[in-house]
């Protein structure tokens, strides 16, 4: 089996992201810094439950706030995820998963289709989780989606602690992805197209 892997580098006059991926990992050890406490603590969980092994380091331009280096951490991921990809052979393309949190539960179901595409309803009351802006939070799948090419919902159902609800969301997403992630020995791209994305 081919390792699943790639590094890259996402450097603007904003932020300055280094990133390594590693889908088949155990997801023991990832080592995250952005900057944004809240973010890491996402980071971690998505890493954690989606299996793989990740080093992500971001120097944003954290003094304006924390929207770059959201976006920018969101896309990088994003853009490794779409290289380690390809032509999406093998793969099982699709994913869905549900994970509570205490009273909060959420739902993401995905398609690594090539066909870039967002729905999320994290439905957060606070402004801030964190020091992270809950727009932010949202855009941060939008941004994945778009980076990855693939069509991300996510949606949390209930729940009313906006920490809770945002953890089961990232939780939700890894399990989902994990599931689309898996390898199902085929070496065809899963379309009856013959083709994802273009």
């Amino acid at each position: 089996m081919t390792a699943r892997q790639t590094s890259l580098k996402r450097k603007t006059s904003e932020t300055d992201v280094k990133l390594s991926l590693h889908l088949d990992g155990t997801g023991e050890s990832s080592t995250i810094n952005t900057g944004l406490g809240f973010l890491d603590h996402m980071l971690h969980a998505l890493g954690r439950h989606g299996g793989w092994r990740m080093q992500l380091q971001c120097d944003g331009d954290l003094p304006v706030d924390d929207h770059h280096t959201v976006e920018d951490c969101a896309l990088a991921l994003g853009q490794a995820l779409d290289r380690i990809l390809g032509e999406r052979r093998g793969i099982r393309r699709f994913g869905s998963a549900y994970a509570p949190l205490d009273e909060a539960l959420a739902r993401a179901v995905v398609d690594l289709s090539g066909r870039p595409y967002a729905s999320v309803s994290l439905g957060l009351q606070r402004d801030m989780v964190g020091a992270v802006a809950s727009e932010n939070l949202v855009h941060f799948f939008q941004s994945l989606a778009m980076a990855s090419r693939s069509a991300i919902h996510v949606d949390v159902l209930k729940g009313e602690n906006d920490h809770h609800r945002v953890e089961a969301a990232f939780k939700a997403l890894a399990l989902a992805l994990r599931a689309a992630l898996a390898e199902d020995g085929s070496g065809s791209v899963p379309s009856t197209k013959g083709v994802l994305g273009g």
